[in-house]
């Protein structure tokens, strides 16, 4: 009997060996990673971070493998993927796929290095682990399709399975077993976009779930217990009840051939994504005519109907988080500042001038960006001027994307940064578990990422157990 695209899936997140991945495809994991612990790091102190926490620390136990990386504590490896995935989503910072709209890394990465750490995997099986997590999350975001994520954020429902494949992959599960953990991570995929009109805390908890989910079910798999065979495309699956537009053979494309986790894009902005490719096409029209925020009457952002729908319903932000998800205050403090930020979003988000910028700008659904999107994310901005002109910018690959991707020495800066505002770390610890990081592939066994702080002040060196 031929197999179901979700079994075909599980088979091959279960039997992905090292050896069968292309050099370039390893080194953009590494890539990942580091940019990722950035983010994780760029949590500390967060208010939200802080609740859910403080909730695994309380839940127990309070010592263990696992790094907890916001407090330098250790636990057990479902409350550090839980917090670690919370704190690495709250910068808007982290790593998305634009075809699958899509955060791997946030959901990924917290499940896979927790578990490496607690059963002493190599850095070479959490790379493995997690390209295996990237590849399965990918094709499932893309499976959904746009209709999923008109309602559904498809980083906490599509995490699930992602955490669950690269969880999974460290404790060596079988096909079938891989299966098993598929369907008990896919039954349990939440998210829902409805908390941005008020600014809830909602979007660190999506993630946190994502991942703790991913290895519960990953675990139950390996003793045994079952979860529904067909989880993603049977009659009541996951889109049957949750996509009208449901592709099923994007599960299975170019397993083995084509890397998805290669077509992972950086954030530059402090931002929602939606709002990037708009950002770099007025950043590109301010620089070529030397415009100032004063010039600018009125700014159209022509996007994609996702924006609009995602965006769509933040008029008035009330937080920092929620300004990160209206079209007006990014663009705004990019054309006072030449960057949305987190200082930026921080100290400027509703100053007097941010606001009447703001008030100045307007989203229109463009059909040249609405046909190309979520493959490519194009932006085009139209900027009319105090002096009557009228402006076209148009910036087809935003900073991050694969081409215009960020190289090591900007990713180590990113990181340098997001640990300098957050205060997670001094800036010698953070180049020094960067450092560390950047040599993974070489450990016999994950350690610590950060290093925590014993009595008298000192601290052990990060990397390598």
């Amino acid at each position: 009997m031929t197999k179901s695209p979700t079994a075909t899936l599980a088979a091959f997140a279960a039997e992905l060996a090292f050896d069968a991945i292309p050099h370039a495809v390893v080194r953009k994991m590494e890539d990942l990673l580091v940019d990722w612990f950035g983010s994780a790091v760029a949590g500390h102190g967060a208010r939200p971070v802080q609740s859910i926490a403080a909730f695994a620390m309380a839940m127990g136990p309070q010592s263990g493998l696992s790094e907890l990386i916001v407090n330098r504590t250790a636990t057990s490896p479902y409350l550090a993927a839980m917090a670690n995935a919370a704190a690495s989503h709250v910068a808007e910072q982290d790593d998305v796929h634009n075809g699958a709209v899509f955060h791997p890394g946030t959901v990924v990465l917290p499940a896979a290095v927790a578990v490496a750490q607690a059963i002493g995997a190599s850095g070479i099986q959490l790379l493995t682990a997690s390209i295996a997590g990237y590849e399965v999350g990918i094709r499932v975001g893309e499976f959904l399709g746009r209709s999923h994520y008109k309602v559904f954020h498809t980083t906490g429902t599509a995490g699930t399975l992602a955490a669950a494949a690269a969880v999974g992959r460290l404790l060596g599960l079988s096909p079938q077993k891989m299966e098993h953990a598929f369907g008990s991570a896919g039954t349990q995929s939440a998210g829902l976009w409805e908390f941005l009109r008020t600014g809830a805390d909602s979007k660190q908890l999506h993630t946190a779930h994502a991942a703790a989910v991913g290895l519960m079910s990953a675990y139950l798999a390996n003793d045994g217990f079952s979860g529904a065979a067909d989880i993603l495309a049977g009659p009541q699956g996951m889109a049957a009840g949750m996509s009208t537009d449901a592709e099923p053979a994007r599960l299975i494309d170019g397993l083995g051939s084509r890397w998805a986790t290669s077509e992972t894009s950086f954030k530059y902005h402090a931002s929602c994504r939606h709002t990037h490719p708009a950002a770099d096409a007025l950043l590109q029209v301010m620089q070529a005519h030397s415009l100032q925020p004063s010039d600018l009457r009125k700014v159209v952002a022509h996007v994609h109907q996702g924006a609009i729908d995602v965006l769509g319903s933040v008029l008035n932000p009330s937080t920092v988080h929620q300004s990160k998800f209206s079209m007006g205050t990014v663009l705004a403090l990019v054309a006072r500042f030449g960057h949305a930020g987190l200082v930026e979003f921080e100290q400027h988000f509703q100053d007097p001038q941010t606001l009447a910028l703001c008030a100045r700008v307007e989203m229109q659904l463009d059909p040249e960006v609405d046909r190309a999107y979520p493959q490519r994310w194009i932006g085009k901005v139209t900027v009319y001027t105090a002096d009557g002109r009228i402006l076209n910018g148009r910036m087809d690959e935003p900073k991050g994307d694969p081409g215009n991707t960020l190289d090591r020495e900007e990713i180590t800066a990113k990181a340098l940064r997001l640990a300098a505002f957050s205060g997670g770390a001094t800036a010698q610890e953070m180049q020094q578990a960067v450092n560390a990081l950047w040599g993974v592939s070489r450990w016999p066994r994950v350690g610590r990422l950060l290093a925590p702080v014993h009595a008298g002040g000192q601290h052990s060196s990060p990397g390598a157990a």
